[in-house]
C-alpha cells in the first residue's frame, strides 16, 4: 500500500466504515437543528410575560432576560465564532449543542427569574457558538445543485427559526397547562435528535493552526468597505432596534398598554416581525443590494411609525400591521447591507468585518430594550417607546440619506464606464 493511499485513509476513517451519514441527510439534519437553535432563542420571548405573570418581577429584569441572550451571543460569536476553521466543524457544533442542552435544562427547572436569566444567557452562549460553524457547515455538506439554499438557509433560517419559535410557544401557552416544561422538554429532545446527526454526520471542515490566536476578538472594518460599513451601520441599527421593538417589547405592550393578557396573542406578535424578515430575505435577493438598504429603511421608518401609532391609539391591529412593515423592512436592510460589505472584503478579512456588523446590530438589539425597562417605571412606558421610536426613526433617517447619497455614486460611476465596458455589473443595479 503506498504512503498516499495509507494517509487518504488515515484522514476518513468514516467513510471507510460506513458510520457516516449520507450527505444529503446529513445537510437535511444540520439545516433542521440550525433553525431549532433559533426554535429555542425565540420561545422564551412570549414565555418571559408568562414568568412576570407568576413570579412579579419588575419591567427591567424582564428586558434584562430577553436581552441577556444578545450579550451571550455575542460574546460567543467573537471569540468561538471562527473556532470551526481550525478544528474541524463537527466538534464545534458537538460542543454547542452541549452547551444548548444545558440551556435548555435551567429553563425546564427554572424556579425564579435569575435562573431564566442565567439560561438566556447560556442560551446566548451557544447559538453564538454554533451559528458561523452551522453557516458554514450547510454550504459544505450540501450537495453541489443545493449550494444556494443551504446559503438561503444560513440566512433565513434565523429569523424564520425565531418567528416559529415565538408563535409555538404562545400557542403552548394558550393551550397547555405547563407550556414551560412541554416547549423545552420537546426543545431538548430535538437538541439530542441533532446532536446524534451531528456526530453521524461526516467532517466537512479542515484542521488547522492557530487554534489559540483565534479566540482573540477581531473586529476590523479594511479601508476598502470602511465608507460602506459608516453609511450602513446606522441603518442597521434602526433595523435591529425595530427588531427589539417588535421582539422584545411586544409582549409587554400587549399585557401593559393593550391591557389584554394572551398567550397567544403575545406569541403572535413576536412572531409577525422575524416571519416577515425570513420572507423579505428570500424576495429581495434578486434586488440590488443598495437598492434592498433603501427600501428597507423606508419600510423600517413606514413599521415604526405604525408601531408608535398602535400605541398611541390604544390600536393593536395598527401596531400589528406597523410589526409586519417593520419586518420586511429589517430583511431587506439587513440583508442588503451584508451584500454590500461583503464583497469589498479580503477572505482574511471577511469574518472581522461581518463581526463589526454584528456588534452595531446586537448593541442595538439588546442595549435600548433594557433602557426601556429601566425607565418605564419613572417615566411612563408610552412615553418611553415613543422616545425609542424616535431615536429609531432618526438612525433610519440618516442612513437613508447616506444611501441616497451612494446610490448617487453608485449611478455617475456607472455613467463613467466607458461604452465597451456597459456590461458590467455595478452594484446598485
Amino acid at each position: 500500500m503506498s504512503t498516499t493511499q495509507s494517509l487518504s485513509e488515515q484522514r476518513t476513517p468514516e467513510a471507510r466504515t460506513g458510520r457516516t451519514l449520507p450527505a444529503g441527510v446529513a445537510f437535511t439534519g444540520s439545516a433542521i437543528t440550525f433553525i431549532s437553535l433559533y426554535l429555542a432563542a425565540g420561545a422564551p420571548t412570549p414565555l418571559l410575560a408568562l414568568y412576570q405573570k407568576q413570579w412579579d418581577f419588575a419591567a427591567p429584569t424582564l428586558t434584562l432576560a430577553f436581552a441577556v441572550y444578545a450579550g451571550g451571543f455575542l460574546a460567543a460569536s467573537l471569540t468561538v465564532g471562527s473556532l470551526s476553521d481550525h478544528l474541524g466543524r463537527r466538534s464545534v457544533l458537538l460542543g454547542a449543542l452541549v452547551v444548548q442542552l444545558l440551556a435548555v435544562s435551567m429553563f425546564l427547572t427554572a424556579s425564579h427569574i435569575g435562573w431564566v436569566i442565567a439560561a438566556r444567557g447560556v442560551q446566548g452562549i451557544a447559538t453564538g457558538a454554533a451559528t458561523s460553524a452551522f453557516t458554514a457547515a450547510l454550504v459544505e455538506l450540501a450537495p453541489a445543485h443545493r449550494k444556494k439554499l443551504a446559503t438561503i438557509i444560513g440566512s433565513v433560517g434565523v429569523t424564520g427559526g425565531l418567528a416559529a419559535g415565538a408563535l409555538l410557544a404562545g400557542l403552548a401557552i394558550e393551550y397547555i397547562p405547563q407550556p414551560n416544561s412541554l416547549v423545552f422538554m420537546i426543545l431538548g429532545i430535538i437538541t439530542l435528535l441533532g446532536a446524534g446527526i451531528i456526530a453521524a454526520s461526516p467532517e466537512s471542515g479542515s484542521r488547522r493552526s492557530g487554534t489559540l490566536g483565534s479566540l482573540v476578538p477581531r473586529v476590523v472594518v479594511p479601508p476598502s468597505a470602511r465608507a460602506e460599513f459608516m453609511a450602513a451601520a446606522p441603518g442597521v441599527a434602526a433595523a435591529w432596534m425595530l427588531a427589539g421593538l417588535s421582539l422584545g417589547l411586544a409582549p409587554t405592550l400587549v399585557r401593559s398598554v393593550f391591557q389584554l393578557d394572551s398567550g397567544l396573542l403575545n406569541g403572535i406578535t413576536s412572531f409577525i416581525g422575524p416571519a416577515t424578515s425570513a420572507a423579505a430575505g428570500l424576495a429581495f435577493i434578486r434586488i440590488g443590494p443598495r437598492r434592498g438598504v433603501i427600501i428597507g429603511i423606508i419600510a423600517c421608518l413606514l413599521g415604526t411609525a405604525g408601531i408608535l401609532a398602535g400605541v398611541l391609539t390604544g390600536s393593536i391591529i395598527l401596531m400589528m400591521a406597523g410589526q409586519l412593515i417593520g419586518g420586511i423592512g429589517f430583511g431587506a436592510a439587513f440583508t442588503g447591507a451584508l451584500r454590500i460589505i461583503i464583497p469589498l472584503t479580503g477572505p482574511q478579512q471577511r469574518s472581522a468585518s461581518v463581526a463589526a456588523l454584528y456588534v452595531v446590530a446586537y448593541l442595538a438589539f439588546s442595549i435600548p430594550v433594557v433602557l426601556v425597562g429601566l425607565l418605564a417605571a419613572p417615566l411612563g412606558l408610552v412615553q418611553v417607546v415613543t422616545a425609542y421610536a424616535a431615536v429609531t426613526s432618526v438612525l433610519g433617517l440618516i442612513s437613508l440619506f447616506t444611501q441616497l447619497a451612494m446610490l448617487g455614486k453608485d449611478r455617475r460611476a456607472a455613467a463613467a464606464v466607458p461604452a465597451s465596458r456597459s456590461g458590467a455589473t455595478i452594484m446598485s443595479d
